[in-house]
C-alpha cells in the first residue's frame, strides 16, 4: 500500500470544486491548514469570496466563479491553478446537487441531474488528467459518490443513476491510470455516510440543528484524509448512526439481489422485508 501523505505536504495544490460550502469547504479549511494551496471553484460568488478571505490569510488562494456544467468553465479553472501554481495534487470533484426526478418523469430534471453530478466529473478528468499524468509527481483524483449510487434506494432515481455512474467512472479511471508506465496518478471514491450540509439543511425546517446521526463535515474530511493516506480507493464513511459493517451487509444484500435472482430492490419489496431484517439481524 503507497503512502500518500505527500499529496497534503506544504506547497502542493489542491483544486476543489463545489468549494463554497459543506463538504468542499471543510476540505478546503483542512488542506489549508496543511500547508496546501487551493484554487476553489463554485457559482456562488459570495459564498466563495468569503471562504477565500479567511483561508487567504493562511496561504495562497485562487478563486474560480463558474457553472461545473460548463466545459469552458472548467477549462478556465486548469488554466488558472497552472498558471497560478504549476501543479495540483489534489483535484476534488465535490460539486453536486439532490433535485430528484423519478423513473419515468420531468426529463429536464434528469439532464440537470446528470449534468451536475455526473458529466461535470467526467468533464475535469478530461480536462485535468493530462495535466496531472504529465506531473510525474504524486497526485489524485477523488471523485464524490453516494450510498444511493450503490444500493440505489428508491425515492430519487435520477440521483442514484448519477451517482452510480461516478462510482463506474472513477473505477474505470483508476484502472487505466493503473496501465500507464510510471503513472503516479491516483484515483479514489468518496462515499459520505450522513453528513449535515446545507444539502441536507435544505430540507429541513430553516434552523434545525444538526442531528444526532449525522457527521459534520470536518469530521468526514479528516476520516477521509486518513483514508486516502493509505491510498485506499473505496472510501466508504460511517456517521454516528450507520457503521460501516452495517453499510457492508447492506451492500452485499444489494448485490445478490442479481446474484440470487429476487426482484429488484428487494430489500424495499414488501415479501422480502422480513428476510431483509433477519439478514441484517444475523
Amino acid at each position: 500500500m503507497t503512502d500518500l501523505s505527500s499529496l497534503l505536504a506544504p506547497g502542493r495544490v489542491a483544486v476543489i470544486t463545489g468549494a463554497a460550502v459543506g463538504i468542499g469547504a471543510a476540505a478546503a479549511r483542512h488542506f489549508s491548514a496543511c500547508g496546501m494551496r487551493l484554487c476553489l471553484f463554485d457559482r456562488d460568488q459570495k459564498a466563495l469570496n468569503t471562504l477565500s478571505a479567511e483561508l487567504s490569510m493562511v496561504g495562497p488562494v485562487e478563486v474560480v466563479v463558474g457553472d461545473v456544467t460548463s466545459y469552458e468553465d472548467l477549462c478556465r479553472l486548469r488554466d488558472t491553478v497552472y498558471g497560478a501554481f504549476g501543479d495540483v495534487a489534489i483535484l476534488m470533484d465535490n460539486a453536486g446537487i439532490s433535485a430528484g426526478a423519478g423513473p419515468w418523469s420531468d426529463i429536464p430534471a434528469w439532464r440537470h441531474q446528470l449534468e451536475v453530478n455526473f458529466f461535470s466529473v467526467l468533464m475535469a478528468q478530461t480536462i485535468f488528467v493530462p495535466r496531472m499524468i504529465a506531473q510525474d509527481s504524486h497526485a489524485a483524483i477523488i471523485n464524490l459518490g453516494s450510498k444511493e449510487g450503490i444500493t440505489t434506494p428508491p425515492g430519487n432515481a435520477a440521483y442514484s443513476v448519477a451517482k452510480a455512474g461516478v462510482k463506474v467512472l472513477t473505477e474505470k479511471l483508476a484502472h487505466e491510470l493503473r496501465q500507464i508506465p510510471q503513472n503516479k496518478v491516483t484515483a479514489h471514491l468518496l462515499v459520505p455516510g450522513y453528513t449535515w450540509t446545507p444539502m441536507n439543511e435544505a430540507f429541513k425546517p430553516a434552523g434545525t440543528p444538526k442531528p444526532d446521526g449525522a457527521w459534520t463535515a470536518d469530521e468526514l474530511i479528516k476520516y477521509f484524509v486518513d483514508r486516502l493516506k493509505r491510498d485506499d480507493f473505496y472510501i466508504l464513511c460511517p456517521d454516528n448512526e450507520v457503521a460501516l459493517k452495517i453499510d457492508a451487509k447492506k451492500i452485499l444484500w444489494a448485490a445478490n439481489d442479481m446474484v440470487l435472482n429476487r426482484p429488484a430492490l428487494s430489500r424495499w419489496h414488501p415479501e422480502w422485508k422480513e428476510k431483509f431484517l433477519a439478514f441484517m439481524d444475523a
